[in-house]
Parts: structure tokens; sequence; C-alpha cells
């Protein structure tokens, strides 16, 4: 053993602090750096430490220095806010290796001076706001091997002819999202170095020519390339990620893009091309996302269209928009990986396939806008990571199955425009994460049950167009998160609940846009988790043309209209027409966010509120074939809005001479939404506006008597 005072030694040595490395940085480069910041706007106070009483370059931010030198080797600034332009100071920097100024918000051109730096490695200025082109002096930077320039829209002309020349090292060439225009040089075509090309979301165009290096990793999209596809001969046991989407390429798909070796990720989408595909197209296991979505291809889908191993195989699969037509090979269940799958807006017939539910890691099927026939197999709930089962604009039948409470994951359920009958089953109340859900344009009858109470996430529930009954329940307006109620076109009766105030959010909060197209947009984003490339998730979105609304019209529904429903600030469009409503209209001067209302055909009776024409958000109105009376000021300012008041015969409209017509308001037709273009009930992707029964004159005279009213009421059905 080791005598004590020995330990003890050991002991203190360990115990004692260690002193921190110091490295003096160079004094030139000092001074070079001070002058780069002063042009700089650094609300952050990110480069707070780099200042002139302090030599120690471990202390700088995002400076390296080298070791013996003290000389400057490395400038990693990356998203730290900065502002301003580039002193050309940084350009004395001789020893700089790696210069990094990406995701600030730097506005200049590209400093010519950069040339100077030739001992640069990598050049990273993406995410910023340069502009100009690219400099010619950066064609004596021998050693570079990575450019990144991308997401700088300001910066374009043509990619410089001496691109694949200048250096024989360039790994890494990235020019994406930037406004580059003309050809790719022909030198690039050659230069053997480069692996990584990134020429994404530019102008640049003209015929899809090959390469003739190794590529790993080729993204042209959103370009305007032409022509048909090549072959990429020289990658083909290296690519692993093809992107030519949302091009102008025309032709078929050759059978040689399966023999890809390495490739993980393909992308075609957004093309013209067509044919059938090969049943030779059979890719590797290897491959991970295989997106053909948006072409003109046709024909059966090939029974195998990827191999798959228990750990390998695609996870996902678009072939969404085309014109396939047939039925889903049943070999689809085989994809033992796939996590996602769009055959939506096909031609596709038959039944889903009844072992969809061997796909246990299938986050999201579309099967919508086919003509599949049959039932939702029973099986499905065996994809119990289920987030969206969208399968509207079908010929789908059956019932909602209890079972379906296993998909416990679901956020959107969309069954709509198909023939499902029988009732919303009261297990349901197990999906609780459920946000969209549309049923509309289906035979389902019965009445609310309170299984949706549990779905607290809720933003969109359309049962329009069905059979449902019954009185609507007091928590009908009880969804914190909601932003779209529809139940229009059913037989519901009784009366509408009061609204609490303490549901949502949205229908009491949300800001007015008044310049907002009458048809807004929301969306549903989904993660899909993904492994490609450099991310490991692929995001789904789910988008919705709606308003934020109320829809009850064309029910049976009596009594008066709550006041609290005139109470909310957010709602931007109520239709309650083609009812038995009755009562009084309160003033509306709080519901500045009110874009359409539609009153018509109701009962209806009393004075027009002054107040509605202030609404400045308002832009469409009809209180038609209702039972008002008194006058209607020129000064309120209605005439914005004709036809709004139509088959009133108590109401009287004032004209230029100051006097109330003697004619009164004329029982013709009134003008109604549908006269904006926006004809029809609303469904999820589109937003339409209710159409509305005629009546003559007669009957609103009638519907204006309590008697004959309450006589209807009995009958109506």
């Amino acid at each position: 053993m080791a005598p004590t005072w020995v330990l003890l030694l050991l002991c203190l040595i360990l115990l004692s602090p260690t002193p921190s490395h110091s490295l003096d940085i160079d004094p030139q480069d000092k001074t070079s750096l001070l002058s780069f910041k002063s042009w700089l706007q650094d609300p952050n106070q990110s480069l707070s430490n780099w200042v002139a009483s302090n030599s120690n370059c471990t202390i700088w931010t995002g400076i390296t220095c080298d070791n013996i030198t003290g000389k400057v080797v490395s400038i990693n600034l990356t998203s730290t806010n900065l502002s301003g332009q580039i002193n050309p100071s940084l350009c004395h920097l001789l020893s700089l290796k790696n210069l990094v100024l990406s995701h600030n918000n730097l506005t200049c051109p590209i400093p010519v001076c950069f040339g100077q730096l030739l001992s640069l490695r990598t050049i990273d200025l993406s995410q910023n706001m340069f502009h100009g082109g690219i400099p010619e002096s950066f064609m004596k930077l021998r050693h570079l091997t990575e450019l990144v320039l991308n997401g700088n829209k300001g910066l374009g002309g043509s990619i410089p002819s001496w691109m694949g020349n200048f250096s024989a090292r360039l790994e890494r060439l990235d020019l994406g999202f930037s406004s580059f225009s003309g050809g790719i040089p022909e030198s690039l075509l050659y230069l053997k170095s480069v692996k990584y090309l990134d020429l994404e979301s530019n102008l640049l165009g003209g015929n899809l020519v090959d390469f003739h290096q190794s590529l790993v990793f080729l993204n042209l999209a959103s370009n305007r390339f032409s022509g048909t596809l090549p072959c990429f001969a020289a990658s083909a046991k290296s690519l692993n990620v093809l992107n030519l989407s949302n091009n102008s390429i025309v032709g078929g798909l050759p059978a040689c893009i399966a023999s890809f070796q390495a490739l993980t990720h393909l992308n075609l989408s957004g093309n013209h091309l067509k044919y059938r595909l090969s049943p030779k197209l059979v890719f590797s296991e290897k491959l991970l996302v295989l997106d053909l979505s948006n072409n003109d291809l046709s024909g059966p889908i090939p029974s195998k269209i990827a191999e798959t191993t228990d750990k390998l195989g695609l996870v996902l699969l678009d072939l969404s928009h085309n014109q396939f037509s047939g039925e889903i090979p049943w070999e689809i269940t085989e994809l033992k990986s796939l996590q996602a799958l769009f055959l939506s807006h096909n031609l596709l017939s038959g039944e889903i396939p009844a072992r969809i539910g061997n796909l246990t890691y299938l986050q999201v099927i579309d099967l919508s806008h086919n003509s599949l026939s049959g039932t939702i197999p029973l099986n499905i709930v065996g994809c119990f990571q289920l987030l969206a089962l969208i399968l509207n604009n079908n010929n789908l039948s059956g019932v909602i199955q209890p079972e379906f409470d296993a998909l416990d994951s679901l956020k959107i359920l969309d069954i709509s425009n198909n023939r499902f009958s029988g009732v919303i089953p009261l297990t349901l109340a197990g999906c609780k994460s459920l946000e969209i859900v549309d049923f509309s344009f289906n035979d389902l009858s019965g009445s609310l049950n309170d299984a949706m109470t549990k779905w607290a996430n809720l933003r969109y529930l359309s049962l329009a167009q069905n059979k449902f009954s019954g009185t609507l329940p007091s928590w009908l307006f009880t969804f914190e998160a909601i932003e779209m109620l529809d139940f229009s076109h059913n037989k519901f009766s009784g009366f509408i609940p009061d609204i609490n105030f303490k549901g949502s959010l949205l229908f009491n909060t949300k800001e007015v846009m008044i310049n907002e197209p009458l048809v807004a947009a929301s969306n549903v984003q989904l993660r899909v988790s993904v492994i490609v490339s450099d991310s490991n998730q692929s995001s789904f979105t789910y988008d919705l043309s709606s308003m934020v609304g109320i829809d009850l019209s064309s029910n049976f529904l009596h009594g008066e209209i709550p006041r609290g429903l005139f109470g909310l600030t957010g709602l931007e469009y109520l239709n309650l027409s083609s009812n038995f409503l009755n009562g009084q209209l309160p003033g509306l001067q709080k519901m500045q966010g009110l874009r359409a209302l539609d009153l018509s055909h109701n009962s209806l009776s009393g004075h027009i509120p002054g107040n509605i024409s202030s609404l400045q958000a308002l832009s469409l109105l009809n209180l038609s074939y209702n039972c008002f009376s008194g006058y209607v000021l020129q000064k309120q300012e209605y005439g914005r809005f004709p036809g709004a008041f139509a088959g009133n015969p108590e109401l009287c409209l004032e004209f230029s001479g100051g006097k109330c017509d003697d004619r009164r308001v004329p029982s013709v037709q009134g003008s109604s939404f549908g006269d904006d273009g926006m004809d029809g009930p609303m469904s999820v992707g589109i937003f339409f506006i209710s159409a509305f029964i005629s009546f003559d004159f007669g009957v609103i005279v009638l519907f204006c008597s309590a008697r004959a009213r309450n006589y209807i009421l009995q009958t109506k059905g």
C-alpha cells in the first residue's frame, strides 16, 4: 500500500481548481473583429464580450483561434439576431477557415473582399437578406468545401459559369430559396467533388440534364425545369435524396429510377408525369419516402411498389392527385413500416383492404375523393397510432363502429360525403384527442349524445346534411377551442341553448380582420415521424376553408334567439336561416368580427336594429322573409346589402325623398349568400353558405300570425 502522505497529496491534487485555459487573440485580428462589430446591430447583446480590454479568445462569442498563433480561424455567429452590414475589416482575417453567419438579418451584397480569404473552407451566409450576385472573387477560394447561401431571396442572376471549376474540393453547394435564374452551368454537371447540391425554389429552367458525378443529395425542386427524367446513372450507387418536385417534367417514370441502391427519399410530385407505372418499378427496402403526387399517372397501383423487411421499408407513400384506377392492392398492407398513406383524388374503386390494421405504425390515412365502396374495416383499429382518418367523398356505407374508440390518438376524422347511416356511438367519447370531425352529407340519424363533450380539443364539428333530430343540448357551445359548428340541414327542434361565455375562446376573442377574404383558411398541422436525410420529421397539413362561425340553418328550431349569441365578438359567420325562430333582433354592436349574417326565412319581428350597418366587417346580410316592421332609414347605409329585407311586408324602406316607400318591401326572393357565388352548405375543404327556401307572399303573412305559426310548428315534417 502507498504511504498515507502520498494518498493525501493525490487528494489535494484532485481537489485543487484547474486553471482555466487562456489563449490571447491576435491583436490585429481583434481590431478587425471590433470594426466588424461596429457596423452591426446586436439587440440580444450576443457580442457583449467582444471588447478591447478582453484578449482571451476563448471568451469571445463564436470565435475560435489558432492554439499557437492566436489568429482567428473560425467565426460562428448563427442565430444571434444580428442585423446591419458587413464591415470590410472582416476580410483582414487571413487565417479564417470557417465563416458562419447564418440565420440573421444581415442586409448587404456579399462582400467582394471575401475572395481575399484564401484559407476559407466553409462559407455559410444562409437565411439572411443578402442581395446581388455571387462575387467573381470567389473563384480564388481554391480550398472551399462548403458554400451555403440558401434563404437569401435578394440573391440572384445566373449561377456563374465558373462555379464547377473554381474549387476541386467543393462538396456542398446550397443556393436554395433564392432568385437565381437561367440554367445549371455545364461545369457543375462534371464537378467530381460535389456530393450535396441544393438549388430548390429558384427561377432556374431549361431541359433537365444528367449529372456525371456520384451525388448523395440532389434537390432541384420548385424551379422551371422541363424535359424527361434522366436515369442519373453516375449516382446510382450513392444517391440518398432526389427531389425534383414542382417542375414541368414530362413523360413516364423510367424503371431505372428503381435501381438506386442507396435512395431513401424520392419526390417527383407536382410535375406532368403520366402513363402507367411499370411492374418492374420496385424500389429497394432502403426507400423511406416516395412522393409521386400531383402528376397525371394512370393505370392500376402496382401490387408491389417497394421491397420491405421487418426493420426497413417505406414510411411515407403519396400517390394522391393522379388518375390511378382499380382497387387498392392488398399488398400495401405488407408495408409494415408505413406511417403515412396518401391515395386521395384518384379514380380508385373497390373496398378498403381488410387487413389495413396490419399497418400498426400508420399515423395518417387519406383515401378521400375516390369511388371506394363497402365499409370501414373493423380491422382498422389495429392502426392504434392513427392521427388522421380522411375518407370523405367516396361511396362508403355502413355504420360508425363502436370499436373505433380504440383510435384514441385520432385528431382528424372526416367521413363526409359518403352514405354512412346509424347513430354516433357513445363509445366515441374515448377519442378524446379529436380536433376535426366532419360527418356531413351522410344518412346519420339520432340525437346528439354526451360523448361529444369528451372531445375537449374540438375545433371543427360538422353534422350538416344528415337526419339528426331531437333538441340541441345545453353543452353545445362549451367547447373551448371550437371554430366552427355546422348542424345545418337536419331535423333538430326545440330552442337554441344560450351561449356559455366560458366556452369558445375564438368565438369571444378572435381579432377582427376586415379585409380578409370571406372564406378564410385555417389548418391543422400534424407531425409524422419520418426519418429522411437531415430531418427526422415530415409535416402533414390538413387545410380547412372556413370562418369562425355557427350554422344551424334549415332545421325545426323555434323560440327566440338567445341574446348571448349576439355578444360573441369573435364570431365571423352566423346562419340561423330557414327555421321557425321568433322574437326581436337585439343590438349587434358587440359583434365587430361578424362578416356574414343570415336570419332569413324565420318569423322574427320588431324593428331592424339601427347599428347593423356599423359593423365594418359585415359583407353579407340576409334578413329576408321574416315579420320585421317599422322603418329602415337611408342614413343607416343598408344599400350595401341589396335584397336583404325582401319579403317583410310591414317593413318600410326610406328612399331619396326622405319618405317611406308606399309599396313597402317587395315580397320577391331576397338576396342570398348564394348570389355571391357561395351556394350550398358548408363542408370541410370548401366553405359554402346555405341556400334559401322560396316562400310566396301568402306564406310570409301566414308565418307572421302566431296561431298559424304554432300550428305549422306542430305539423311541419
